[in-house]
C-alpha cells in the first residue's frame, strides 16, 4: 500500500511533458583488489564481497594469441581434453565430485574457473588446480573430440553465418594471423595426441598467470588456498609478443561468397581498427557504436529493419584488442533480393555518422542506457573479476572503472563525431555471403569493385552459380505437368479431397510430434505436440483461422488469412492452370549438385513464390516465399528430400524448413489419403 501511495504522489508532481534533466553521474564504489604474488610468479587478486556465501575463482594465462598453422584447432581440442579427467580421477569421477558440491569447475587452454559455496571453495579450487596441472589426456577422448569437431564443421558446410564468420576473419587479418586462420577437417585430422601434449607443455603454465578470487573470502584465506594448490607449479616461460597488426583496406570493395542454398545474405561491412582499452578514444567509440548499431534504438536497426524491412536486425561492433588487431563490423542478414539495397543503406549510415553530429536526444539516451547496463553488470561476480584482470593485464589506471560513468557522461557530440571519423571507416570490405545468383547482377550499380571467394576465403572466378538458360521447348506448364505425373498423375491427385500427414519435428535439439490435415478447397490444420501436450496449433477453415500456443488463442490477421487462402488445394499445383496464375521459367540452377528448373509463381492474389523442380525426376525440391506470422513478415524456405511412396502418391519424406533465422527438420512418418479428416477438424 505504501509503494502505491508513493507512486501516485510522484505521478501527480512530475511534469511529464518535459524530459528530466540529466543528473550527475553517480560514483561507482569498486574497491581495489588486494594483491600478492606466489613464489612462482603467479599474481593473485582478491576482491571481497560478503553479501552471499559464494566464491568465484578464475585462473588466466596472459599470453600472445597462438598461430596454429597446419594444426589449426589444437588449442581448442587441448581445452576440451583438459576436461576429460585427471591422472587420479576419470572424467566421471571428477564430474561427480563437482556435482556433489553443487559447484562448477571448467578449464581450458587459457586457464579455468571454479564457482562454489564458501564452504566448498577450497575443494573447488583443488579440483580446478588438478584439472589444470594434471590432465590425463586419454587417447580415446582425442578421437571422440576430433570426430565431434569434424561433424560440427560438416553441419555448417552450407551455413551462411558460419561461412561468413570464417571468411570475414580470413580476409581482414590474413591466414598468417592468429585471428585469421581457421580450422578445417584436414587440420583436425593432423592433430595427434603428441601435438596436444606439446601444446599443453608450451602454453598451459604458471608463467604470466593471474589467479582472481571474488566473493565471500578474505586475503588471508585466499593466500592459504592459492599457496596450497598453485605455489609449487612450475611451467614454461612465455614471451608476450604482438601479432602483426593487419593492414587496412584502402579502397572499398565487395567480396562475394556464393552459398546457393542460403535463405538470406549475410552482409558484413568491415575494417581493421586499432582500438585498445587504454586508448583515450575508447569511451567515445563505445558511445559511437551504440548510436550507430548497438541495438533496436540504433540507426542501423531503425533503417534496415523498421524503415525498409530488409532484415530482423542490423548491428555494429567496434572490437577493442590489446594487440591492436580490433575490427569494426556492421552486419545484418537480409533477404537475398534486397542485398544490394541493404549495402547501400549501410554505406549511407556510415557516412552520416561521420559527417553529421549526433542529436542531443541520441547522445543522452545512449548515455542512460550504458550507465544502466554498467550498473547491472555488478550483479555478476565475473564482471568484478574481469575488471580487476583488465586493469592488471592492460595496465589501466586503477580508477578506470570507478570513473567509467563520469567519462561517458562527459562526452559531447563533437567527441562522438571525432571518434566516428577516426574509427567508423570510409573505406571498407563489404563481405556478402549468400545466394549470389539472386543479387550479383545488381552489384555493379553500387560502384565498388567486386571479387569472389569460396567458403574458405580462396579467390575464385566470377560467380560460378550463374543461372543456366533453358531450352526453348521447356515451358512452365510442362514442368508442372511432369511434377504432377511424377507424384501420382493428375487424375489420381484430382480424386484426392483430403490428406492426413503425421510427422516428427526436430528443432533446437527437441523432438516433437506433428500432424497436418488438409481438405479442399483450402482448409488446413497443423498440430505440434511435445510429450503429449500441444505446443502450437493453427486452424484455418477457408475464410478465417487462429493460432493457439501454450493455451493462448489468437485470431489470424488479414495478411495471415490471405496467406492461407493463397495455398488453395491439397495439391496446389493442380490450380496453376486456372485463371489468375502466372508462371515463368527463370532458368536452371543446382541444388545439392542436381539441376533444377527455377519457376516464379504469381497467384491470383498477387503473391509470388519461387519453386524449384528437379530436371530429371520432376520432383519439387525447394520453395521460397514470404509469409506473415503474428504480424511479422518472414522469409520461408522449404527443401524437400527423399521422395517415397505413400499409398497411391509419392511424397517428400524429409523437409528442412528455414523461417527467418530458425531451422526445423521434419520427417514424414505416415500419410492417409481421403480418410481420417472431417470438416470438424477445421473449427
Amino acid at each position: 500500500m505504501c509503494s502505491i501511495i508513493m507512486l501516485t504522489t510522484i505521478s501527480q508532481t512530475v511534469d511529464r511533458t518535459k524530459s528530466p534533466k540529466p543528473q550527475p553521474a553517480p560514483a561507482i564504489k569498486i574497491s581495489d583488489p588486494q594483491t600478492f604474488s606466489l613464489a612462482n610468479g603467479i599474481k593473485v587478486l582478491v576482491v571481497e564481497n560478503h553479501k552471499a556465501p559464494k566464491v568465484t575463482v578464475s585462473y588466466t594465462i596472459d599470453r600472445t594469441p597462438v598461430l596454429e598453422g597446419s594444426k589449426a584447432g589444437v588449442m581448442g581440442i587441448l581445452g576440451q581434453m583438459m576436461n576429460e579427467g585427471t591422472l587420479s580421477k576419470s572424467k566421471a569421477v571428477f564430474d561427480e565430485e563437482v556435482d556433489l558440491m553443487g559447484a562448477s569447475v571448467d578449464v581450458n587452454a587459457s586457464g579455468g574457473s571454479a564457482n562454489a559455496l564458501t564452504k566448498y571453495s577450497d575443494k573447488a579450487v583443488a579440483l580446478m588446480s588438478e584439472a589444470l596441472r594434471h590432465p590425463s589426456f586419454p587417447a580415446e577422448s582425442l578421437e571422440k573430440l576430433r570426430q565431434q569437431s569434424i561433424q560440427g564443421l560438416k553441419s555448417n558446410e552450407k551455413n551462411a553465418l558460419a561461412i561468413s564468420a570464417r571468411v570475414v576473419n580470413a580476409l581482414n587479418f590474413g591466414l598468417s594471423h592468429p585471428y585469421g586462420e581457421f580450422v578445417t577437417e584436414e587440420t583436425f585430422k593432423n592433430i595427434t595426441l603428441a601435438d596436444v601434449k606439446n601444446a599443453y607443455s608450451k602454453y598451459v603454465t604458471s608463467d604470466r598467470g593471474y589467479l582472481v578470487f571474488v566473493g565471500d573470502i578474505n586475503i588471508a584465506q585466499a593466500k592459504v588456498i592459492a599457496t596450497k594448490y598453485f605455489a609449487d607449479w612450475k611451467g614454461n616461460k612465455l614471451q608476450l609478443t604482438s601479432p602483426n597488426i593487419p593492414s587496412k583496406q584502402t579502397v572499398s570493395e565487395i567480396d562475394v561468397v556464393d552459398v546457393p542454398n542460403a535463405v538470406q545474405t549475410v552482409i558484413k561491412v568491415t575494417q581493421p581498427i586499432d582500438l585498445r582499452l587504454s586508448s583515450p578514444d575508447y569511451f567515445a567509440v563505445l558511445l559511437t557504436n551504440e548510436i550507430l548499431g548497438g541495438g533496436a534504438d540504433a540507426r542501423l536497426f531503425k533503417n534496415l529493419r523498421e524503415k525498409h524491412a530488409f532484415t530482423y536486425g542490423a548491428y555494429s561492433t567496434s572490437n577493442n584488442d590489446r594487440f591492436g588487431s580490433g575490427l569494426f563490423t556492421a552486419s545484418a542478414s537480409v533477404r537475398n533480393a534486397v542485398a544490394d539495397s541493404a549495402v547501400r543503406e549501410f554505406m549511407t549510415e556510415l557516412k552520416a555518422i561521420r559527417s553529421e553530429k549526433v542529436t542531443p536526444e541520441e547522445l543522452q539516451n545512449v548515455k542512460n542506457y550504458l550507465s544502466g547496463r554498467f550498473a547491472l553488470g555488478f550483479e555478476n561476480p565475473a564482471t568484478i573479476a574481469r575488471f580487476a584482470l583488465n586493469i592488471a593485464i592492460e595496465n589501466l589506471p586503477k580508477d578506470f572503472y570507478r570513473t567509467y560513468l563520469q567519462k561517458i557522461n562527459a562526452l559531447t557530440a563533437d567527441d562522438i563525431q571525432k571518434a566516428a571519423q577516426k574509427y567508423v571507416p570510409s573505406t571498407v570490405r563489404i563481405i556478402m555471403t549468400g545466394k549470389a545468383s539472386d543479387f550479383s547482377a545488381r552489384l555493379a550499380g553500387l560502384g565498388y569493385p567486386v571479387n569472389y571467394f569460396d567458403s574458405y576465403a580462396k579467390p575464385v572466378s566470377a560467380i560460378a552459380a550463374e543461372i543456366k538458360k533453358v531450352d526453348a521447348g521447356i515451358s512452365a506448364a510442362g514442368i508442372i505437368k511432369k511434377y504432377l505425373e511424377a507424384i501420382g498423375g493428375e487424375a489420381t491427385l484430382k480424386a484426392i479431397n483430403s490428406i492426413n500427414v503425421d510427422f516428427e519435428v526436430s528443432v533446437q535439439g527437441m523432438a516433437l510430434i506433428g500432424n497436418l490435415k488438409k481438405m479442399n478447397p483450402n482448409k488446413e490444420t497443423t498440430t505440434v505436440s511435445l510429450n503429449g501436450n500441444t505446443v502450437v496449433k493453427t486452424v484455418f477453415d477457408g475464410q478465417k483461422g487462429y493460432m493457439e500456443m501454450q493455451g493462448q488463442k489468437k485470431d489470424m490477421e488479414t495478411a495471415e488469412i490471405n496467406n492461407k487462402k493463397d495455398m488453395a488445394g491439397v495439391f496446389r499445383q493442380l490450380e496453376y492452370s486456372q485463371p489468375g496464375y502466372k508462371l515463368s521459367v527463370d532458368g536452371i540452377e543446382k541444388i545439392s549438385g542436381q539441376e533444377v528448373y527455377k519457376l516464379t509463381v504469381s497467384s491470383p492474389l498477387g503473391k509470388k513464390a519461387t519453386e524449384y523442380y528437379d530436371v530429371k525426376t520432376g520432383y519439387l525440391k525447394k520453395t521460397e516465399s514470404t509469409e506473415f506470422s503474428a504480424g511479422t513478415e518472414i522469409q520461408l524456405v522449404i527443401e524437400y528430400k527423399d521422395y517415397k511412396k505413400f499409398g497411391s502418391i509419392m511424397f517428400a519424406s524429409s523437409w528442412t524448413s528455414q523461417a527467418g533465422p530458425q531451422t526445423v527438420d521434419i520427417t514424414v512418418t505416415a500419410i492417409k489419403v481421403n480418410e481420417a479428416v472431417v470438416a470438424g477438424d477445421f473449427n
